[in-house]
């Protein structure tokens, strides 16, 4: 074989390194899988991205250790937000891995067998993944949805109307789990009613919970910050992060778009809070309430 360049040295290192790394993250991953088939196919996926390694080091001759940082943080992704998420952002790399990949080609001729394998990754993951908390995202989009629309609206319209950041918060509470309660009740009869819906009470549990944790997380500003309209600007700014962060996890997991969804959910829930702003301020001035 022909003297490989300095700089095609540094590739490979850096592709035995990413094939090493990948490999005990399979491994890991595989090794928690209750279901016997997802962890014959990780594990499978996982000898390929040692086969991988074994090649490139056969080109480079030097042997490389794993990044364990990459290996901690896919690991707890996964134990935190699943399996499907967690290895969908890990295609994400093999997706630049391939460019990579194909970059060599031209150097290394014999290259094209792993190029092909980097292609059927995720193909073959997308197959096997069968998680339930994906079953229930309707569910939880539910929640979400309702509780930020909701919430920042009756939140923004009682900032103006009470002015008293702990009667807003005690209010908002109230409100927030009455409203809770009438979602998850709603989603069970709704699942109830369908044919083929054999977990209504999950359902309805997931509905619950997700509007019950926004509803926790908009209310903390007035609990803690005495000036109404610095928490109120908050608890507008962790709606919109809210509304991001799942966006963010659904176009991952599930493969739908994230701009357009982030956007239509921010502008429905902000638009709400104006409008309730402005009632509140004109049920004040209506009435004539003050606290």
């Amino acid at each position: 074989m022909e003297q490989l360049s300095r700089e095609t040295i540094k590739k490979l290192l850096e592709a035995q390194k990413n094939e090493i790394t990948e490999y005990f993250i399979y491994r890991k991953i595989a090794d928690r899988q209750k279901n016997k088939s997802n962890r014959e196919i990780l594990l499978k996926i996982a000898e390929e991205e040692k086969s991988h390694y074994d090649y490139f080091k056969e080109k480079s001759e030097q042997e490389v250790k794993p990044k364990r940082w990459t290996i901690f943080k896919f690991y707890w992704i996964i134990r935190i937000l699943g399996i499907t998420f967690g290895l969908k952002l890990m295609e994400k790399g093999e997706d630049t891995a391939q460019l990579a990949y194909e970059k060599l080609s031209g150097i290394l001729p014999d290259i094209g067998p792993i190029i092909s394998d980097e292609e059927k990754h995720e193909q073959e993951l997308l197959k096997m993944i069968r998680e339930e908390r994906l079953d229930y995202v309707d569910s939880i989009v539910l929640g979400l949805n309702d509780a930020l629309v909701e919430l920042t609206g009756a939140l923004a319209g009682l900032s103006l109307a009470l002015q008293n950041t702990r009667l807003i918060a005690m209010v908002g509470l109230v409100t927030g789990i009455a409203a809770a309660l009438s979602m998850a009740s709603s989603e069970y009869l709704s699942k109830k009613s369908e044919p083929h819906d054999n977990k209504p009470v999950k359902s309805a549990i997931y509905t619950g919970f997700a509007y019950l944790f926004t509803v926790i997380i908009l209310i903390l500003p007035f609990l803690l910050i005495s000036n109404y309209i610095i928490a109120l600007i908050i608890t507008i700014a962790a709606a919109i992060l809210i509304i991001m962060g799942f966006n963010y996890y659904t176009s991952i997991a599930k493969d739908v778009p994230f701009k357009k969804n982030f956007l239509e959910m921010a502008a429905i829930s902000l638009g709400v809070s104006v409008i309730s702003f402005g009632i509140g301020y004109l049920i004040r001035s209506v009435f004539g309430v003050e606290v």
